[in-house]
């Protein structure tokens, strides 16, 4: 029997999803994205923000943050939450 995602999601994965960027709301257009959406998304609704900004996914239930890439495609949630800005300067 092989498995299939319905059960686990039915039909949410297209559906549009507000996620937090920089603790404002931001709604995408599905669930699976790719960092530079967020961003894209994100200056859409308003944030002052920049596509060359780096992206953060912040960490929950004892994870790491990690940065995202724009290329890079993830999975979000109502309960994800980004930090987007221009990166770590030396100071």
């Amino acid at each position: 029997m092989t498995q299939t995602s319905s059960a686990d999601a039915p039909d949410d994965a297209h559906k549009p999803v507000t996620v937090k960027v920089n603790n404002e709301p931001v709604t995408l257009p599905k669930h699976r994205v790719n960092g530079l959406q967020i961003k894209e998304a994100a200056i859409a609704a308003g944030l002052d923000i920049k596509l060359d900004f780096e992206l953060t996914e912040e960490g929950r239930d004892g994870k790491k943050d990690r940065n995202i890439t724009d290329d890079e495609e993830i999975t979000v949630t109502k309960h994800s939450e980004f930090i987007c800005n221009e990166g770590e300067e030396d100071s």
